[in-house]
């Protein structure tokens, strides 16, 4: 085929991908996430990941063969789905609470930058990662690399690595900015001390 066919196909793949498993990844946590917590979305969104990434490496020459494949896109489709409904939306959700409000855009944009460095290493590291072992197999101005089959299987060991790392994440569902940033801590039982000459105590 030729270019703009090959670039239609892919565009018409992803694009079913997204309709049937990322935006509803987005909408399900939108509706409950305030149910849930964000705790609970990113660890079970990290552990259905690997999961997934684990039932698509480890057997993966079986979901070569052409009547498997159909079965390969829909768990790849719910990769997608768990990685929307997960840590895609909390890790941009919960930066946004659990920092102090003097702090908080700061420690917000270097979570976010964080984050695209990682999706960046992610990209670029798949695609040299996933080249076949076989010089002779590898596309052009690539070196090998170990294989798609254990890409998705590494893929799976960074997930359950993410999935702990959770557990070091607050829960921010149902408190005020104000009580995850603790700016009230004090309040109205502050010391005070006299102020010289006055009489007035003023708080400390």
């Amino acid at each position: 085929m030729n270019a703009i066919h090959e670039v239609y196909k892919i565009s018409r793949a992803q694009t079913l991908i997204a309709l049937c498993s990322t935006v509803p990844g987005y909408w399900f946590t939108v509706a409950l996430i305030d149910y849930m917590g964000r705790f609970a979305i990113q660890l079970m969104g990290f552990f259905f990941m690997t999961v997934f990434m684990l039932a698509l490496g480890i057997p993966y020459h079986h979901w070569t063969l052409k009547p498997n494949r159909i079965g390969f896109v829909v768990m790849y489709s719910l990769t997608f789905f768990f990685a929307n409904f997960g840590p895609n939306a909390t890790t941009f959700v919960v930066p946004a609470e659990i920092f102090p409000a003097r702090l908080r855009s700061t420690c917000h944009g270097i979570s976010a930058a964080a984050g695209k460095a990682g999706a960046i290493v992610g990209a670029f590291g798949f695609l040299y990662a996933a080249q076949s072992r076989d010089p002779k197999k590898t596309d052009e101005g690539y070196p090998p690399g170990i294989g798609i089959r254990y890409s998705l299987i590494t893929l799976a060991v960074i997930n359950f690595v993410g999935m702990l790392f959770t557990f070091l994440v607050p829960e921010s569902k149902g408190k005020s900015l104000e009580e995850l940033g603790r700016e009230n801590d004090g309040e109205g039982g502050a010391e005070g001390i006299e102020h010289a000459g006055s009489g007035r105590t003023v708080p400390v």
